[in-house]
């Protein structure tokens, strides 16, 4: 007789824990993986509407319509042939203490690093990057950013905890080179007199190819190592309003995905994606773009080898 529970479980609402259908591990760190899924239900430093603290979540339940799938279209090979990746769950930390977190999410990542295993975070807001660019940067050194996002995030006027501060602080502390990063998407406003990171602005964006584009960003951070975060705000209301600061005129996921494939060939060494927040999603919209952004970047990471 079958043993039905040694059955493939390719169900699209059955078990939906792990992001893709990964393995789940308690300990990444002791595990043979090339790369860690590490969530962080994070959102006390957002300014806009709360929520993203359930992300994670919601873009694991979404990512079983791509583990559905199997073999992620257009790339050309498979992705579990590539490389061996693990959910490690999500990090737990004391709700309500911010400092508890920082210190938390840089120890969390740190240790994944020094194991010589690579991290895609799931957000949680946007300030979760920051002791992110903390870990990444003890073990890779100076790093060129590849933001996606509709704000620059390099407001100095914010609290000690804020996620529209973290590209403030993350130049000053010699994390990342502002000269060699760029930021793609942005629609609100910020200092253009005194702003170092080179910016592709949301109309420009709209304007170019996806090649010109790709293009453009792998002429600035050259052979830099990088660490490319993705506000998924970055993208029009109209393919994400599952989010806390939603603004209007933003780039197609179509776009968001033709870009990314088009990356192919940076030192990509650390990734996340950010403020998914269920409470403001309509039929899963906002987590499923952040489910398949997670997924691009994760094929990303595996053809640089």
């Amino acid at each position: 007789m079958e043993n039905v529970f040694e059955r493939k479980d390719d169900s699209l609402y059955s078990n939906a824990y792990s992001f893709l259908r990964l393995p789940m591990v308690q300990d990444p760190t002791a595990t043979d993986a090339d790369v860690v899924v590490l969530g962080m239900p994070y959102d006390m430093a957002t300014t806009g509407r709360p929520g993203t603290r359930l992300g994670p979540d919601a873009i694991r339940r979404a990512s079983v319509n791509l583990a559905w799938e199997a073999f992620r279209y257009p790339w050309p090979f498979d992705l579990r042939d590539r490389c061996n990746i693990v959910d490690a769950g999500d990090l737990v930390f004391s709700c309500g203490d911010s400092e508890n977190f920082v210190d938390m999410a840089a120890s969390a990542a740190g240790q994944i690093l020094a194991s010589d295993k690579a991290l895609l975070t799931l957000g949680g807001d946007h300030f979760v990057t920051l002791p992110l660019l903390r870990a990444h940067h003890t073990k890779f050194g100076l790093m060129a950013l590849i933001h996606f996002d509709a704000h620059t995030d390099t407001y100095s006027q914010g609290s000690r905890y804020d996620h529209g501060t973290m590209f403030y602080h993350a130049p000053k502390e010699g994390l990342i080179d502002p000269s060699s990063s760029v930021q793609i998407g942005i629609r609100t406003d910020y200092d253009r007199d005194n702003h170092d990171f080179n910016v592709i602005c949301a109309e420009a964006a709209n304007d170019m190819t996806p090649e010109d584009i790709a293009n453009h960003i792998k002429a600035l951070v050259g052979a830099l190592p990088v660490y490319v975060t993705f506000d998924i705000d970055c993208l029009d209301p109209a393919f994400a309003p599952g989010t806390g600061t939603p603004v209007i005129g933003g780039i197609t996921s179509d776009k968001a995905l033709r870009i990314l494939r088009s990356l192919r060939g940076i030192n990509l060494v650390g990734m996340d994606v950010v403020e998914v927040s269920p409470p403001f999603d309509s039929a899963d919209i906002t987590a499923l773009a952040g489910a398949t952004i997670a997924t691009e970047l994760l094929h990303l990471w595996a053809s640089k080898e």
